[in-house]
């Protein structure tokens, strides 16, 4: 029987904690933590159930690509050819488009890993032409968890022809709960001593690479998401919030930890690692209280925020940024690691 999409599953381990999502879109629907004391609540901000998923907000917790993030007016050129974009983020081109991989229902099987409790490998393709990228992809994910309370995703893809590809996974977190208010009072440390701007008028990153030094955006020392979210920064004015992409240090070069979460009410931490060079911090700024939340609550701005493991926005039109660009007979490989602690 053909996936619906509404289908869910769950990862587990001998912690009590535990990952679910369906395979419309990948989505991650929940994660199950516990805190110091054994109390275990749902750390992931979105929709209560799938029906609300599938028709809410289509990037709470999916997978995204073929392009995530933003790629200026859409448009970039690959070996001596332009191609245009949907424009869907203002005057960008953002998460795929207008149906990006967080729309797409995956195929998904079990797995045996070593060294995991659970694990499920998820499948699909994106045809030539799709969204106007160029190139057939053949897609591969991997969910897994192990009693290290890490929560592994693993993307591998290949193409048919010269592409760009940057895949993320779009979960938001409230380490206090979903449901339980903003995430102001977290703390964020990263393993980042630049990172770059964005522009008003271009709606994304200028190009630049800067300094994290005398701006809101350094978390080199960990502080509250409100220290800088409430700051008099331009680039915080911009997107009223944090919206931006860091780069990790040492990062694309094999796994490092990129950055620590950090919840004082229950004490919980996530830990982020990756082998991308950058990591986009994303504060929740567009929520309105509209959206259809858990427990019964609608999703406030600055509930949660996403923390997504990337190839800087833009790369295909950035020369001084990391390669975005895959050909055929190579295989895009992309770690992330989520490990919880309490």
């Amino acid at each position: 029987m053909a996936n619906t999409g509404k289908e869910t599953y769950t990862l587990s381990n001998d912690n009590g904690l535990e990952v679910t999502f369906m395979a419309h879109g990948g989505r991650i629907l929940s994660i199950m933590a516990p805190d110091r004391k054994g109390e275990v609540v749902d750390v992931v901000v979105g929709h209560p159930n799938a029906d609300e998923a599938i028709k809410g907000d289509t990037y709470f917790g999916a997978l995204c690509g073929r392009y995530a993030n933003r790629i200026v007016k859409g448009q970039f050129e690959l070996e001596g050819k332009k191609y245009q974009l949907a424009v869907n983020n203002g005057p960008n081109h953002l998460h795929g488009g207008n149906s990006g991989f967080d729309r797409k229902v995956w195929e998904v099987a079990p797995v045996a890993l070593a060294g995991c409790t659970s694990a499920y490998r998820l499948t699909a393709t994106s045809a030539d032409g799709e969204e106007n990228y160029p190139g057939a992809l053949q897609m591969t994910v991997v969910y897994s968890l192990n009693n290290q309370n890490e929560f592994k995703i693993e993307y591998q893809v290949t193409t048919s022809k010269t592409t760009v590809i940057n895949m993320t996974s779009h979960a938001y977190f409230n380490l206090n709960g979903a449901g339980k208010g903003k995430v102001l009072d977290h703390t964020l440390q990263i393993k980042a001593e630049k990172f770059t701007p964005l522009s008003a008028e271009i709606g994304t990153v200028t190009g630049e690479i800067a300094s994290v030094s005398g701006t809101a955006m350094d978390f080199r020392t960990a502080k509250t998401l409100g220290a800088a979210v409430n700051s008099s920064d331009a680039q915080v004015k911009i997107v009223d919030g944090v919206d931006h992409n860091f780069v990790i240090d040492g990062g694309g070069k094999g796994v490092v930890l990129a950055a620590t979460l950090a919840d004082p009410v229950s004490g919980r931490k996530l830990e982020v690692y990756t082998d991308q060079p950058g990591i986009q911090i994303y504060t929740g700024n567009h929520f309105d209280s509209t959206a259809a939340g858990k427990k019964g609550k609608t999703v406030e701005k600055y509930e949660g925020v996403a923390m997504e493991t990337q190839i800087f926005p833009d790369s295909p039109n950035k020369a001084n940024f990391p390669n975005a660009t895959l050909k055929a007979g190579e295989t895009y490989k992309h770690i992330c690691i989520y490990k919880f602690l309490s």
